[in-house]
């Protein structure tokens, strides 16, 4: 027999016989061995008698029986090696594992029964991903086929159709209206899902990430007259070391306070105790008066430079502010804070 120079992985023996003796037996047949354990050996009693061909087939079926059981050998722990009495043959040592492990039909009956109870618990848990759920049902299916248990296909995929987590309802509906459930396989169920989960984490992120962007925006605190002050209303106070500008990317301030920014800061104060007066433009008034500003809401003096929408107002006032560029516009007249609307 010529000499297997290739290199073999050996199923080590963890006690569930049945999977570790299909992969053995599976290994043996491909090393043509398998006769060693079915057939057996046997020592003749007087090796005198025999002529040159009978010696060279008993040299050859030692030869067999010795590979086989250096790699049953190789698949014991000392434990389980210990426990096999007789070791004169391959075929005593492959009998002696599967009485003492193979277990009786009576035994592999109430290992089906726990097993199909743990299938029947199987659900999805929150946070799992589809590969990690697949892998547990799997698992578990495959464990009833080694017992004797006919599991079908579609069995496992209602099972998990049945089984998934809400976000995935909507999915299951469109599968069982568009999909032959009867033909589909697990593995073709695993894929349709899996591709429906990146969908998911894709748009998770893309939430994610909005509201960073919306977390991260610069807030600034004015001072008006009769404003109130950024204290006590929730905003966060910054450490601006620790800043980092959208615009240059350099640190210590935001990107409105930029100095390569060149659009000017849309904010005013009262030269009056230097007061701020935090100004933004509204963009649903803009489509119909373009000119039309109105002072943050944390403050409250509003401006505009239309008189028309404007009751009472007192023309008499006369004040100059000093806007965001260091230069200065006159304020022509004064009133609270009301104004109408166009008809």
């Amino acid at each position: 027999m010529a000499e297997d120079k290739t290199l073999t992985k050996i199923p080590h023996f963890d006690g569930h016989y049945s999977h570790w003796s299909e992969l053995m037996e599976n290994l043996l047949r491909a090393k043509g061995l398998w006769s060693a354990v079915e057939m057996g050996h046997t020592e003749p009693l007087d090796t005198d008698m025999l002529n040159e061909n009978q010696k060279a087939l008993l040299d050859e079926s030692r030869i067999r029986d010795y590979q086989v059981k250096h790699y049953l050998f190789q698949a014991l722990d000392r434990e389980v090696f210990e426990q096999i009495l007789d070791r004169s043959t391959a075929k005593i040592i492959w009998e002696s594992l599967k009485k003492k492990f193979g277990g009786n039909e009576k035994i592999k009956k109430s290992m089906r029964n726990t097993l199909r109870r743990e299938f029947e618990l199987l659900e999805m848990k929150k946070g799992e991903t589809i590969d990690s759920y697949f892998a547990r049902v799997t698992t578990v299916s495959n464990k009833l086929r080694t017992n004797g248990d006919d599991i079908s296909e579609l069995k496992i995929v209602e099972k998990i159709l049945r089984t998934l987590t809400d976000q995935f309802t909507y999915v299951v509906v469109s599968i069982e209206e568009s999909s032959n459930i009867e033909e589909m396989t697990v593995d073709e169920l695993q894929s349709t899902l899996y591709s429906h989960e990146q969908k998911f984490n894709k748009g998770i992120k893309a939430e994610e990430d909005q509201v960073l962007k919306v977390e991260d925006r610069p807030f600034m605190r004015g001072r008006g007259r009769g404003s109130v002050r950024g204290r006590g209303r929730g905003r966060p106070v910054f450490n601006k070391a620790t800043i980092e500008c959208f615009k240059c990317h350099n640190l210590g301030h935001f990107q409105y306070e930029c100095p390569k920014w060149n659009k000017q800061a849309n904010y005013v104060a009262l030269e009056e105790d230097d007061e701020l007066l935090l100004m933004a433009e509204v963009e649903e008034i803009k489509e119909k008066y373009e000119d039309v500003w109105f002072i943050d809401s944390g403050c409250s003096n509003h401006m505009c430079n239309r008189e028309d929408m404007f009751f009472n107002l007192d023309k008499n006032f006369s004040h100059f502010v000093k806007l965001g560029n260091n230069t200065k516009m006159l304020v022509a007249g004064k009133v609270w804070a009301n104004y109408k609307k166009r008809e």
